[in-house]
């Protein structure tokens, strides 16, 4: 008979355990993306850039051609991170990129978590390369998009039978802060899902505003 502990899954992701990869969230890219609303997707991508600079999470956004051809970073995604360099490229798989790799390798985590346009190339191709180097990969797959549902879902379909983990901008956020206790990244994150978290963040506004409600007591 095992023991309950009160302690997290190794498995769970925390600020300070992995690098935040953001990959041709263009509008090239967006044009032909079918398998998710632009208007969603982008909120998704938002939610996920924001998580990051909220719980300071190492962060890579990398664009395919910005100046000739994709369209520069997804508005959303500049403003979340201000300031942060955005490196371009002219590869598909940003990890046959050497800046890319470069950047992953200074920052230092084992683990990275990837989302990006589109998810049968752009977001396969760097998911396979980690994990067969040896890294721990998640993607946020509500933050990916393909030029049809069959395209992004044998995609994602793929990287999980090779190890990937799937997971939601919102779980993202949300695993991030994990115990409503703590109290310096609650309202950041309760606003933040106020704002982009659909039907929860509608919820969060209803019960602050009838009766003064929130998590753990803030």
């Amino acid at each position: 008979m095992p023991t309950a502990t009160a302690t997290p899954a190794r498995s769970l992701l925390t600020p300070r355990d992995h690098t935040l990869i953001l990959i041709d969230h263009q509008p090239q890219m967006a044009f032909a993306t079918r398998s998710i609303d632009a208007v969603l997707l982008r909120n998704n991508a938002a939610m996920a850039a924001r998580a990051a600079r909220i719980f300071e999470v190492a962060t890579i956004l990398t664009t395919v051609a910005e100046k000739t051809f994709s369209g520069p970073i997804f508005a959303e995604i500049a403003a979340a991170q201000p300031g942060h360099d955005i490196l371009d490229r002219t590869t598909m798989n940003c990890w046959e990129d050497a800046s890319v790799v470069a950047r992953v390798n200074q920052l230092g985590h084992s683990r990275i978590v990837i989302a990006g346009l589109w998810t049968s190339v752009c977001i396969v191709g760097p998911v396979l390369s980690a994990l067969e180097q040896g890294f721990e990969v998640y993607v946020i797959t509500d933050a990916c998009g393909d030029v049809s549902e069959e395209a992004h879902e044998r995609a994602v379909t793929r990287m999980v039978q090779a190890g990937a983990r799937p997971l939601t901008a919102l779980q993202y956020l949300l695993e991030l802060q994990r115990d409503w206790a703590r109290g310096d990244t609650y309202g950041a994150v309760t606003g933040l899902a106020a704002e982009l978290g659909g039907a929860y963040g509608l919820g969060i506004i209803y019960a602050k505003a009838m009766f003064g409600g929130s998590e753990g007591g803030h």
